[in-house]
């Protein structure tokens, strides 16, 4: 890679359980110049995979865009069942600038990877986080309110016209947002307990909106096949919101109702940072930063 930009981008997709349409889905990533496929990580429950690739700005841009036509191509959301909220086939495409790279350019590039899906695939296209056009669109979670099966109706509600495209969803690939935001930490927190309303509850009381962490936003998700629950959140400034903080917070609201937590899971990737400050709080260790961390004195 380059001493240039580097921008990365979490494009997240519609399917999680048929392993052929996720080949195809991230091929676009794949020996492509100027792009490096990291991390892709399916989820059978959720049905949903999460991608992450790193590269030069406009090379990324353009994989992303090749990629969302294929999911377009082999994912029907009229089909589509699972257990994260989901609007399309493509669901959010996330810039975040990596190195060399300010937050303004990340929200050009957004702004003209949405442009580009409009227009080649047209699949209508949200703005949001740091690219959001309006206050209301910033937050993820409100674009995406109605779901799939929602969007046609919300369309057709002035507020909602979409940044880019026809205010009408794709038959089969829905809609899809793009925008521009610092590093994430999606986190899992798995409970021992079918019971959704209690994960709902726990949910409740850690996310901002309902007076929880500034920096976390979470729900409750049923995992069937396990017999469990899993609070599931995004820790949007992990700096400020530490994982280990929300982890013995969960644990805690957990034992009210008789409930333990028994095990956590990142998808995607996790900044080394974050888990450097929370085996310091595990372990006690004193004045323990990254700079004692070995790999990073190696990469120096």
């Amino acid at each position: 890679m380059s001493k240039g930009k580097i921008v990365q981008c979490v494009p997240n997709y519609s399917e999680g359980r048929d392993l052929d349409k996720i080949e195809k889905i991230v091929s676009p990533f794949r020996g492509k110049e100027g792009v490096k496929l990291l991390n892709y990580e399916a989820d059978k429950d959720y049905n949903r995979v999460v991608v992450t690739v790193i590269g030069e700005p406009e090379a990324v841009k353009n994989a992303v865009v090749e990629s969302i036509g294929v999911a377009a191509e082999v994912i029907d959301m009229t089909k589509h069942e699972g257990q994260h909220s989901r609007m399309g086939a493509t669901d959010v495409v996330p810039f975040i600038p990596i190195r060399n790279m300010s937050m303004t350019e990340a929200i050009e590039l957004a702004k003209e990877t949405g442009k580009a899906v409009a227009e080649k695939y047209n699949i209508p296209v949200f703005l949001y986080e740091k690219a959001a056009s309006k206050p209301e669109r910033e937050n993820l979670a409100d674009v995406r309110k109605g779901q799939f099966e929602g969007m046609p109706e919300k369309l057709k509600n002035p507020e909602w016209q979409p940044d880019f495209g026809k205010a009408q969803i794709h038959p089969t690939a829905g809609v899809t947002a793009v925008g521009a935001r610092m590093p994430l930490i999606a986190y899992n927190i798995s409970l021992d307990t079918p019971n959704i309303q209690i994960a709902n509850n726990i949910a409740k009381n850690i996310r901002f909106s309902n007076g929880g962490f500034r920096y976390c936003k979470a729900g409750g998700v049923e995992i069937p096949d396990k017999g469990i629950t899993q609070v599931t959140m995004n820790l949007t400034d992990y700096t400020k919101t530490a994982m280990y903080r929300v982890f013995e917070t969960v644990r805690m609201e957990a034992k009210r109702y008789g409930v333990n937590v028994i095990g956590s899971e990142v998808v995607g990737l996790v900044p080394m940072e974050a888990l450097v400050d929370t085996a310091a709080y595990y372990l006690g260790l004193e004045g323990f930063s990254m700079d004692k961390v070995l790999e990073t004195s190696l990469m120096e």
